[in-house]
């Protein structure tokens, strides 16, 4: 019945602008209509404009309430909330944190999926793609995001294709070595490393996510060659530093600090501007062997492109709330990290300037790859 009903108004629609010829279609009146003056043609005509806009009015109160009632109820089933690195780094440890305390304020499940690959772009990827509903979040970081665009190709861009809800936490890197390896400095890491060229491996998150270029940075500003190998998280390679399968590794406070404090790896740097108060002993790279060394990184709440703004928001407030929650930021401290407060706006701005950032360092970083290349083949 509601098909027809919407039909015939359809129908009432059409007639009306052809003249107000619908009294034809009936039957009646068909005389009287071609008699009529074109002065009274076109009250007729204005008369049925004016149908048209009550009618479309109406039709538009009969869809509005269902859209609206979706947006407002949401969410209306599990949500489901995507870490873009494997299990037990520090991302993930965010991205559980996000998901208990989102179950808490929603009232709905939020699962977490981890979807490992390419240093973050895999599971940011699957974010960018999915459908704008809300049921999909990514607890994304800066390297997938401001980073990786000017890195390689990647089939999303982060400024259309995805819409930032906020950050949640920001955590800057220490530089760790095996407990074996013969530096304990800055300065004697770049020495050792200019004496034994392209023999130091370091390991990282992720082929493409900060970690990687934090060390391809410091080796284009200290002039050193090592060898990277990428793992699918920051717990697998800090792991692989502590077993000694590689020597060094530029890894997030959360993965570096309980490892060294157990004495199982050493720590000899951090990448902030200053000095960390986790590890106040560790000087940072800046003020050491590289002037200006800075590498933060953060992680955020990003969806997928025309979400509704309702539910952004919503998502948005849930977020405030949560950098003030006094079990949060414990958590937060426990892992060298401090939780943070934005709006959607100010999230954005900050990878705007971000990507600014990078753009020339990440040329600087490639410039150095061409020449270390280059060197290798003409050795071989």
């Amino acid at each position: 019945m509601r098909g027809l009903s919407r039909a015939r108004f359809f129908f009432a629609m059409l007639c009306a602008l052809d003249g107000l010829d619908a009294a034809s279609h009936a039957g009646r009146h068909g005389k009287e209509l071609a008699s009529r003056s074109a002065e009274e043609k076109t009250g007729w005509m204005e008369m049925g404009m004016r149908f048209l806009g009550r009618m479309l009015l109406t039709l538009g109160l009969f869809a509005g309430p269902t859209a609206l009632h979706a947006q407002g109820n949401w969410p209306e089933r599990p949500i489901t909330l995507i870490v873009p690195y494997a299990a037990g780094g520090y991302t993930d440890l965010v991205g559980r944190l996000t998901a208990r305390y989102l179950e808490k304020t929603l009232g709905k499940s939020v699962i977490v999926d981890n979807r490992a690959g390419a240093g973050g772009i895999v599971g940011t990827q699957a974010v960018a793609s999915s459908p704008p509903d809300g049921y999909t979040l990514c607890v994304c970081s800066v390297g997938a995001i401001s980073v990786a665009p000017f890195a390689q190709k990647i089939s999303y861009d982060p400024l259309k294709d995805l819409a930032p809800v906020g950050i949640v936490s920001t955590i800057v890197q220490a530089v760790i070595v095996k407990k074996d390896l013969p530096v304990n400095s800055p300065a004697e890491l770049v020495a050792y490393a200019k004496a034994n060229p392209g023999k130091l491996n370091y390991g990282s998150a992720g082929a493409g996510g900060l970690t990687h270029y934090a060390a391809e940075l410091f080796e284009a500003r200290t002039g050193t060659l090592m060898v990277h190998i990428p793992y699918k998280g920051g717990a697998p390679a800090t792991t692989a530093v502590m077993a000694g399968d590689v020597d060094l590794s530029f890894a997030n406070m959360t993965d570096a600090l309980p490892q060294i404090e157990a004495g199982t790896v050493r720590g000899i740097a951090v990448t902030s501007r200053e000095r960390s108060p986790y590890l106040p002993n560790l000087p940072s790279i800046h003020e050491t062997v590289a002037p200006d060394f800075l590498v933060e990184t953060w992680n955020g709440v990003l969806v997928a492109p025309k979400t509704p703004e309702a539910i952004i928001s919503k998502l948005s407030d849930a977020l405030i709330k949560m950098a003030d929650d006094p079990e949060i930021k414990e958590q937060m401290r426990k892992a060298g990290a401090t939780t943070v407060k934005n709006t959607p706006a100010q999230f954005r701005a900050q990878i705007e300037q971000e990507m600014a950032q990078w753009k020339p360092l990440v040329a600087e970083i490639v410039a150095k790859e061409q020449a270390k290349e280059k060197g290798q083949a003409n050795r071989n």
